[in-house]
């Protein structure tokens, strides 16, 4: 199975630089400027949404018990924080109309 292509920063970049007409380095600047602020905000707590993409959520789950496959044992899962992504309605419908 072939993997699918990827989107890297200096795509993000390439594209800001064709579509907007800034410099190479400025659109590079621009680009990871957002994915920095973006970072912080998310490292402070806060959730991020943009609006027609999608948000980018932080929950807090508790401590669990679980259970090695293997042995077979209980073992605590200790309290931790995760992000989850839920792309909008918009980028859903575009995503099949493209599949």
């Amino acid at each position: 199975m072939a993997s699918a292509p990827t989107l890297t920063r200096a795509d993000l970049a390439d594209s800001v630089h064709r579509e907007i007409g800034l410099s190479r380095a400025e659109s590079s600047k621009l680009v990871e400027q957002i994915l920095d602020h973006m970072c912080d905000a998310l490292a402070e707590g806060q959730n991020v949404k943009i609006s027609g993409f999608g948000s980018f959520v932080l929950r807090d789950k508790g401590q669990r018990i679980g259970r090695n496959p293997k042995t077979g044992v209980e073992v605590p899962i200790a309290p931790r924080r995760v992000l989850t992504f839920r792309a909008s309605q918009m980028l859903r419908d575009q995503i099949v109309k493209a599949g």
